[in-house]
């Protein structure tokens, strides 16, 4: 899967896309159930000690600040740099008064430039938006302290004829529909119903992930009509790294 095109949007396009679709995005997520419920719980898995006490945290690829609102509420007491590619989906974040303790960057993951290390990150709806999927693992492998942990928070549906059925009866019911609505565009929406489609299924990512240098790779599942559609990936840093 390394350097290759996304199905639906080419990489280069994809920012742009998210910059149209800014001003609605949180209406339309707000929309699906259990959405920033199981933000929180990817978060969650993470396993922060503390309340986050001491610990730096990174968001990476935070869009309009909901991935930064569910580090928040499980680490309110940590550091958290969160960066994304889209100017406009920062500048819905920023207008959400989130403390002095978060920092946004804009700034796509090949070219971010931040001094490490992190405690653990948090990969929200990132990853099968990547140009090359293992740079941008090995990425946020090299910002992470050893023993620091990952949480990959995606949608895979290629294990499951009853993933790829829900996904895309749910695309053409509801999310292409709402976002041409509320946007008069539905680029960034088709692109979503396709690039889900593309993306590998959650066995082949486990093992990315452990060849990017995880260790302790695990998936847990989610409630509700995306059960099977949304996990959490999760990884931990080697401590020999």
């Amino acid at each position: 899967m390394s350097s290759r095109r996304i199905d639906g949007l080419p990489r280069s396009e994809v920012p742009a896309a998210f910059d149209v679709g800014a001003s609605a995005y949180d209406r339309l997520v707000g929309a699906s159930p259990g959405y920033h419920r199981q933000l929180r719980l990817s978060a969650a898995r993470l396993e922060l000690p503390r309340q986050g006490d001491g610990l730096r945290l990174l968001d990476a690829g935070c869009g309009t600040g909901a991935s930064t609102a569910a580090l928040l509420a499980v680490a309110p007491r940590a550091e958290i740099v969160a960066f994304d590619a889209s100017a406009q989906m920062l500048e819905q974040a920023r207008a959400k008064g989130f403390p002095s303790s978060v920092r946004f960057v804009h700034a796509s993951i090949e070219a971010l430039e931040l001094d490490g290390p992190f405690d653990a990150c948090l990969a929200a709806y990132l990853v099968r938006n990547l140009a090359d999927v293992d740079a941008g693992l090995a990425k946020l492998h090299g910002l992470l302290r050893p023993g620091g942990r990952l949480a990959v928070h995606e949608y895979s549906v290629a294990d499951s004829r009853a993933a790829r059925a829900v996904w895309n009866a749910v695309c053409w019911s509801v999310i292409i529909p709402a976002g041409r609505l509320a946007t008069g565009d539905s680029t960034l929406y088709r692109h979503l119903w396709r690039s889900v489609l593309a993306f590998e299924g959650a066995a082949a990512f486990r093992q990315r992930l452990a060849g990017a240098g995880f260790t302790d790779v695990g998936v847990g599942q989610m409630s509700g009509w995306q059960r099977g559609v949304a996990h959490t990936f999760t990884g931990t840093r080697s401590e020999a790294a």
